[in-house]
């Protein structure tokens, strides 16, 4: 599996798996930051740290999160799908999981942004255990399942010049470009 050593500094999109990588470590903090936010409301309220904290979720995944999973989607399953090495049977029946977890936590996500929009605004929103809950375990079950088998496998059946063009499209999204880009 592809490594993050940090003293090699943060992933580029030279390296769009180590930053797929990378991006679902991130998701996960904001899923923890979810989490202590529904403990924190239970105990002080919609005050100016829940506030903060409710801003900097629905951030993340109002940007970064949404382009995660289009750089999937629209960049890395249709690379994958076209590696001539894959057993396309094994490989479909994984992108098709991913793209219906995928569904779901859009689901969850926009339900759970509906409340994180009330706390940042200062209302006193109940934020409901579950519905948190299950947001934090549909990424965290999604998340575990790519970085122990898409990442590696795109790791293996990806080319260099695939691997380029994703990162490519991956930069493109978010309006950067990179060294010997058109």
């Amino acid at each position: 599996m592809i490594g993050l050593d940090s003293s090699t500094g943060a992933p580029t999109f030279d390296h769009p798996l180590e930053m797929l990588l990378a991006c679902h470590g991130k998701i996960l903090r904001q899923c923890d930051t979810l989490k202590k936010l529904t403990t924190h409301l239970n105990t002080y309220g919609c005050d100016a740290q829940a506030r903060q904290a409710a801003l900097g979720i629905l951030r993340y995944f109002d940007t970064a999160g949404k382009f995660h999973h289009q750089d999937e989607e629209e960049n890395l399953f249709p690379a994958l799908r076209a590696s001539a090495d894959a057993d396309q049977e094994q490989l479909d029946a994984l992108l098709q999981r991913l793209l219906k977890e995928h569904v779901v936590m859009l689901s969850a996500w926009d339900e759970l942004r509906a409340v994180l929009l009330q706390i940042a605004e200062g209302m006193n929103a109940r934020m409901d255990d579950g519905l948190a809950a299950r947001f934090i375990n549909a990424y965290t079950v999604h998340i575990a399942v790519e970085n122990s088998e898409l990442i590696p496998l795109a790791a293996r059946l990806l080319t260099p010049e695939q691997l380029r063009q994703v990162g490519m499209r991956m930069a493109e999204r978010r309006g950067v470009s990179m060294p010997g880009s058109p």
